[in-house]
């Protein structure tokens, strides 16, 4: 397991000076880059490699964001390497041990060469010692397009610079702030989330973004996805909104 402590910044804080989904999500990013650096596999080797790590999916349950300047620890499990992938855990806890947040994460290690994924090394192995999975509700990674529910063509999204990381291609994160920006405000008190991503996006290309939004017992749950111009799915991002 690996850790680290921190304190909830007016920067990562909504209207209500409640931790944003974004943020949340920055922070689960940063602990298993911390992770990578602080360990022999550090991105520097990765690259030296022509290695890197690509998500494949979230799966992340809400229980309660912390507000501004509560005291956190964000961390991480990894609990397999199989081939070319890896399976990590991630949580956010308050200092009295509450469990604020936890997550399943799907990663594949990739060749950028030759554009196939690639096993991995024993310094990764080394890197990422394998603990016990946390405890959750496993779901699937692929998240099925509702064929029913109210559906919605929202406004397309070119891809600025601020959405591109160190890859050069659209951040995990950064689709789902897209996501969520294309639900009604009054549904954006996300308690759950999915995200499968099926395809890189580079500067300049245009996402076109269509929702679906269905009724489950109290809760709302909007399926936004992500598609190019060729009418291919980029991401598939399910919001479960109280």
């Amino acid at each position: 397991m690996y850790t680290f402590n921190s304190r909830i910044r007016y920067s990562e804080v909504d209207k209500d000076a409640t931790l944003t989904i974004e943020s949340l999500i920055d922070y689960f990013q940063d602990c298993s880059t911390f992770q990578t650096e602080d360990g022999i596999a550090s991105m520097e080797y990765l690259r030296e490699k022509g290695m890197a790590w690509v998500l494949n999916s979230w799966q992340i349950e809400i229980h309660r964001l912390p507000r501004l300047c509560e005291h956190v620890t964000i961390g991480t499990v990894p609990y397999m390497l199989r081939g070319p992938l890896g399976f990590r855990n991630f949580f956010m806890d308050t200092d009295e041990g509450e469990r604020l947040a936890v997550a399943n994460s799907i990663w594949t290690l990739v060749d950028f060469n030759r554009g196939v994924p690639c096993k991995v090394t024993p310094e990764i192995i080394e890197a990422y010692p394998i603990e016990d999975k946390l405890p959750m509700e496993y779901l699937d990674r692929k998240i099925a397009i509702p064929e029913t529910g109210e559906r919605t063509v929202a406004k397309e999204i070119v891809v600025r610079e601020h959405h591109l990381d160190t890859n050069n291609h659209v951040n995990n994160g950064q689709y789902i702030r897209m996501a969520i920006g294309k639900i009604p405000e009054k549904d954006t008190k996300v308690c759950g989330l999915r995200a499968e991503y099926k395809k890189q996006a580079f500067l300049s290309d245009v996402l076109h973004p269509i929702v679906i939004m269905n009724n489950m017992g109290d809760n709302k749950i909007y399926t936004v996805s992500l598609y190019d111009d060729n009418g291919a799915a980029v991401c598939v991002v399910e919001l479960k909104c109280k």
